[in-house]
């Protein structure tokens, strides 16, 4: 009797371990698909990393999303081209001291942050949740940047630029997640 349990244990900690593996590679797939499309803006085009990365944090939690984005920089790093502009603008270790590495590093930051503070919030809670992200990402994305552009020019090069872009991304997470979750919720309260 002690025997079936001890494997029906093992075989649901190896069933949540596959779970979560395939959720993470989903999560790298979408964040690598997120720094591919870029959308013509101006001054520089937009691609929709912050996007993706509040969603699936607000969406799958602090633990998910670390895992997520961490699982993104490991395989930039191994020089899989999963970054924005790779492999044309360099891969691996390279790209990630490159001038962006420092938003890059401010993900990791953002992710357990936007995944915690979203948690059984409404829109507003999750908007404010995702402006902290917001600032998680640029602050050592700016101060990074401060090292190869002057700094009078940080902002014009590293903020100006991408705010408007990101406010309107962080909106579009919020109202998305929470209409999705609801959606799950009523669904689940169904038996469906």
């Amino acid at each position: 009797m002690q025997n079936h349990a001890s494997t029906t244990a093992q075989k649901s900690g190896y069933q949540q371990l596959l779970k979560a593996s395939v959720g993470v590679i989903a999560g790298v797939a979408i964040m690598t698909l997120s720094a591919k499309i870029q959308i013509p803006f101006w001054p520089v085009p937009m691609t929709l990393h912050v996007l993706a990365l509040m969603a699936l944090a607000a969406a799958l939690g602090p633990r998910m999303a670390t895992a997520i984005i961490s699982g993104y920089l490991v395989a930039g790093a191994t020089g899989l081209p999963v970054f924005s502009g790779t492999p044309a603008k360099g891969i691996g270790i390279a790209y990630m001291f490159g001038p962006t590495g420092g938003y890059l590093l401010g993900m990791l930051f953002a992710a357990p942050l936007v995944g915690y503070l979203s948690v059984s919030r409404g829109i507003p809670g999750k908007i404010v949740a995702m402006l902290l992200g917001l600032a998680a990402i640029y602050l050592p994305g700016l101060a990074w940047l401060a090292t190869f552009v002057p700094v009078e020019k940080i902002l014009a090069f590293g903020f100006y630029p991408f705010i408007a872009g990101d406010l309107i991304k962080v909106i579009l997470a919020a109202c998305g997640v929470h209409a999705i979750l609801s959606l799950l919720n009523r669904l689940r309260s169904q038996g469906l």
